[in-house]
């Protein structure tokens, strides 16, 4: 949802740029013409001699040699004139279709702000009831928080009325008593010729419930083509093959995106619902871009954060420096306040500082590192462990005016312990403030040939001799006849060709929700008004539905809570040192410089040494 938003943010962007330069719509697309090159064969009827197997040794030599090679030529016509005129800009609405657990189901689309964190909440309370992957809403959820939403109330059915027509007009009498003019009774074709006939029953039940109706094409592809791909996800969703899906495959490939004249040619006479829908689209102004992100203020005894951050950051000096910090040390931390403070990103460092000093006081080996590692107030809040001073990077590598990028400090754990530094998060701000970020798999290369190959029923053979290919795969429009014949398939077979064209398709489509390596979202109200938060598979750990990329698009700042082995072995070391030679070393108080270490790595002995432990480096 946030992608698509960002892409028609930028679409909005380019039109307006442009019709301020008197051009039409947004430029053509880049890849526009290099996606379908025009094909020149070398040699004359080679295409089809290619298919047959009837090659010269020659033509051959050629084909083998690569796609690129003389067989065939791929000509990329001139740019477009990019003038393509685009009447209406796309908007997104947000909206979530919620099925509740006696199978009544309600499309909610949030009217402002205040819908959007009602609309969050519930799905975060139907997801935090069920395992990962479900989702489990009661009809007393809907009550509670369906305020501020538009609510369209799909008719029942056998699949989504497990009470009977008796049970719908209840759940449905209920939800129109709260929520009133802002409950409607969806229409929507299904394509099976009786179509006529269920408007006009639903439009005197609506009447009856003092309900009004409201028109959908209730989309489930945005063109009919992919109608086949759609059989094959739902195949893949339910562990079976598309030849055996059932009921459970689209009958037809109709349910997609609608103009308003097809609606009201398919709901004709009952076209006001569709007037409706037009309306209320027009109604629903919400966007993302309203979505205010405020990191946790961390003030603490009176002291707002500026000035917490700055008495932290001068006690940790004295720390640091016992004999007294150098001039530029001084003056360096100076510019970093400064700039922190202008920036207002005081209460990001504090968090920070916060969880690593609960580390500590837990004796947690940790380490800042990447683009902290350049500052000062990082080094004295004891987030890393390396004076900056002996450097050469400027602190603006990490927070600068020019950039318009929230810091990013990564902070390492031992391995063995960092789960006891996720729960103190989730005990301190509570699991409807803190979050782990989430990362969307998507299907890539191997995954895709077997997840379509076993849903179209390849044999693992076939599906194992495609995937051998896996490399020269992606790389052209699709694999040459002689390169199936190679690998002992038959490109005639209908099955398989459907198969690898599916398999095209699929590249680059959302598989399912992982978590972050250790991304933490921490706000100072309530996340899950926010966005949607989730149980992940493993036990205690919540996360929400975005992934990095997400959050990065709505300028969110995230914490990032990494686990490193090398920190626990390096902590298990200290102890030794300590327990033989009764030497407390930490991180900060290392020797810097020992000759026996680098004659060690100048002989090139760096083997189980962490990262440098090849040879070669």
């Amino acid at each position: 949802m946030v992608r698509a938003h960002t892409r028609v943010r930028e679409i909005a962007r380019q039109v307006k740029e442009r019709a301020e330069g008197d051009l039409i719509g947004p430029p053509a697309p880049v890849d526009l013409w290099t996606r379908k090159p025009q094909v020149f064969e070398s040699y004359p009827g080679g295409s089809e001699r290619r298919k047959n197997g009837t090659l010269a040794p020659e033509e051959i030599k050629d084909f083998l040699d690569g796609p690129k090679a003389a067989f065939e030529t791929r000509r990329t016509p001139p740019p477009l004139d990019a003038s393509a005129a685009i009447l209406n800009v796309p908007r997104l609405i947000p909206a979530a279709r919620l099925v509740l657990d006696t199978g009544f189901t309600v499309t909610a689309l949030p009217k402002d702000r205040q819908g959007w964190a009602n609309l969050c909440r519930m799905i975060s309370r139907g997801r935090l009831r069920a395992e990962k992957g479900s989702c489990q809403l009661r009809l007393d959820d809907l009550m509670e928080f369906g305020a501020n939403l538009a609510l369209l109330i799909h008719p029942p059915n056998a699949q989504t009325a497990k009470r009977g027509t008796t049970g719908w007009q209840q759940e449905a009498r209920r939800l129109t008593r709260r929520f009133g003019p802002d409950c409607y009774l969806l229409l929507a074709p299904k394509y099976d010729g009786q179509d006529r006939d269920r408007f006009d029953h639903l439009t005197r039940l609506a009447t009856e419930m003092h309900l009004t109706t409201i028109a959908s094409a209730a989309p489930l592809m945005h063109h009919g083509n992919r109608r086949k791909l759609a059989d094959v996800l739902t195949a893949v969703r339910t562990g079976t093959r598309v030849d055996d899906l059932g009921r459970n495959a689209l009958a037809n490939a109709e349910q997609r995106l609608r103009s308003k004249a097809d609606l009201s040619r398919f709901l004709a006479p009952h076209t006001d619902a569709v007037t409706r829908a037009g309306d209320l689209a027009d109604s629903l102004t919400f966007s993302l871009d309203e979505l205010r992100y405020e990191y946790p203020s961390e003030i603490a005894q009176g002291e707002t954060a500026s000035e917490r951050l700055e008495r932290l950051a001068h006690e940790g000096l004295k720390w640091r420096y016992p004999s007294g910090a150098p001039d530029k040390v001084k003056t360096l931390l100076a510019h970093e306040l400064t700039l922190i403070a202008k920036l207002k990103y005081e209460p990001y460092f504090l968090t920070v500082r916060d969880i690593v000093a609960f580390a500590r006081s837990r004796n947690i080996l940790c380490q800042g590192r990447g683009s902290a590692a350049n500052s000062v107030v990082c080094y004295c809040l004891g987030v890393t462990s390396v004076s900056p001073e002996i450097g050469t990077m400027v602190f603006e590598r990490f927070v600068s005016e020019a950039r318009d990028e929230p810091p990013d400090i990564d902070v390492d754990f031992e391995h063995e312990r960092r789960e006891e530094v996720i729960q103190h998060i989730y005990d301190r701000y509570g699991r409807h403030r803190a979050g782990l970020c989430a990362t969307v798999v998507h299907y890539r290369g191997k995954r895709a040939i077997r997840e379509v190959g076993r849903a179209m029923g390849l044999t693992e053979d076939t599906i194992s001799a495609i995937s051998s290919q896996l490399w020269g795969f992606f790389d052209t429009s699709g694999m040459a006849d002689q390169q199936l014949r190679e690998i002992g398939l038959d490109p005639t077979d209908r099955r398989l060709a459907q198969t690898l064209k599916l398999i095209f398709e699929i590249q680059g489509f959302p598989r399912h929700l992982s978590q972050h390596v250790g991304g933490f979202i921490i706000t100072e109200g309530r996340l899950d008004e926010l966005v949607p938060i989730e149980n992940a598979t493993m036990e205690d750990r919540t996360v929400i539905c975005w992934d990095k990329d997400d959050i990065d698009s709505l300028g969110i700042l995230k914490v990032d809570i990494l686990a490193l082995g090398m920190l626990s072995c390096i902590r298990k070391a200290f102890d030794l040192i300590n327990r033989h030679h009764h030497i407390d070393y930490t991180l900060a108080t290392l020797p810097p410089e020992d000759p026996a270490t680098y004659d060690m790595l100048c002989r090139a002995d760096s083997l189980g040494v962490f990262q440098v432990e090849s040879r070669a480096q």
